[in-house]
């Protein structure tokens, strides 16, 4: 078999999103002929742990790990954070509204740990992977981020090998949604253009998970892209009971930040609770994971706290079932400039659950164009109340129908990710 070097900062037992992506690929890399070798590191600080995850990993997959030293112990004095208190994405705040320490922090972050705070690992895993790598040769090396401290890593070692490298973009670089929050001096911003240029020049293909954020590294002069959407594991889907949930649930699972607190939706089910006195009872809102303490400011503001359950992050194997067992998935897309190309990885959990999906974000969007075609929901725009309002009733409605299992069909096969690992694929083989 060929052999690929996977350079990753999350693996189990880190959990969350980011995890997914490449512990399905390397869970059938092998049907396509090619062996993992994953590069992670050994005391990463992740979101979340889910040691249930490491049950993916192939037998006998080789995992390298070395040390990693990350700024977060400083982090957590300056903030004012419990030494165990885990460090949320994206500006993500569940206890407390930021205040002028995080503030400081996120100045920092921006302006000092380029391009991210795991930058402190990158000139020592190129060393060492160059030595390893003459010991333990590969036809491939892939990097995904972010962090993008990855692909810094991979263009060290491309550099000083020549070995064909694939970057894989989970999410942008300079054009991700809070890169504008970074308060970034005219140096740093030309610094993480820099580097983001650097690879995107040096890669010998550059893989994303949307057309509109593909179209985007082009215009920053990408010529070697490729689209490989996320998706889903047949596997972990078992065959969607037709059974109609208790409640009328309405379940976002994964983590929900300011930016996508969907401030209409809670207006509208405030409106259709107090105007229906059956909605009302029936109505249900579940979160699964990380939410922003600024989700439970505005359904208190709508008076709907009381029908609002909380769980932080769950295994993998158990966000699936509820899903399953839910009337509605929420699917909320950012309100950020990159929206349009923002394809969460739930989306293709969701279409598996074959529950129905409500999306809220720019209807000509690449997650609005996906849910169309599937037949899986409705999609409405940031602040389209009347069509919004329209979308859950008849929703409702069909969860009240005794002859609606509340079962979505469409074909989603083309989403499965030993699909998407044959098209991960056929881009190492022709690079190599």
């Amino acid at each position: 078999m060929r052999k690929a070097l996977i350079i990753t900062y999350y693996w189990p037992p880190s959990g969350g999103a980011g995890v997914q992506r490449w512990l399905k690929f390397v869970k059938y890399l092998r049907a396509y002929g090619w062996e993992p070798v994953v590069y992670t590191p050994e005391n990463p600080e992740p979101p979340a742990f889910d040691d249930t995850l490491a049950r993916e990993v192939p037998a006998d997959t080789v995992i390298v790990r070395q040390p990693i030293w990350e700024p977060y112990d400083l982090y957590r004095k300056l903030i004012g954070a419990r030494k165990d208190e885990r460090i949320n994405a994206g500006f993500l705040s569940e206890n407390r509204k930021p205040g002028k320490a995080q503030q400081f922090s996120i100045w920092l972050r921006g302006n000092f740990f380029i391009p991210d705070a795991r930058k402190f690992w990158i000139k020592p895993s190129v060393k060492f992977l160059v030595s390893y790598l003459k010991e333990n040769p590969v036809d491939a090396i892939i990097s995904t981020g972010p962090p993008h401290s990855m692909h810094m890593i991979a263009l060290g070692v491309k550099k000083k090998t020549g070995i064909p490298w694939l970057a894989d973009f989970r999410d942008p670089w300079t054009n991700i949604d809070f890169y504008e929050q970074l308060m970034l001096s005219r140096f740093a911003d030309r610094r993480h253009h820099s580097m983001e240029q650097q690879v995107i020049m040096h890669a010998d293909r550059l893989v994303t998970v949307s057309r509109n954020w593909e179209e985007d590294f082009k215009r920053l002069g990408a010529k070697r892209t490729e689209v490989v959407t996320n998706g889903f594991d047949p596997a972990d889907f078992p065959k969607t009971e037709a059974k109609k949930p208790e409640w009328f649930t309405l379940t976002h699972t994964g983590s929900l930040n300011r930016d996508r607190n969907p401030e209409t939706l809670w207006k509208v089910l405030g409106k259709l609770s107090a105007d229906d006195i059956l909605f009302s009872e029936k109505l249900r809102i579940r979160f699964i994971g990380k939410t922003d303490i600024s989700v439970f400011d505005s359904l208190k503001k709508y008076g709907l706290l009381e029908k609002t359950e909380k769980s932080d992050y769950l295994p993998h194997v158990e966000a699936i079932r509820l899903s399953g067992k839910s009337a509605v998935l929420l699917l909320l897309i950012n309100n950020t400039p990159n929206a349009l190309g923002i394809i969460p990885g739930k989306v293709f959990e969701y279409l598996a659950s074959r529950r129905p999906v409500l999306c809220i974000g720019p209807e000509e969007g690449d997650s609005a164009q996906i849910i169309r075609k599937a037949n899986a929901g409705c999609v409405t725009g940031f602040t389209d109340e009347q069509k919004l309002e329209e979308c859950i009733k008849n929703m409702f409605n069909e969860y009240l129908d005794p002859e609606n299992t509340g079962i979505v069909s469409g074909d989603i096969e083309a989403y499965s990710r030993k699909s998407l690992t044959g098209e991960i694929v056929r881009i190492l083989n022709e690079i190599v």
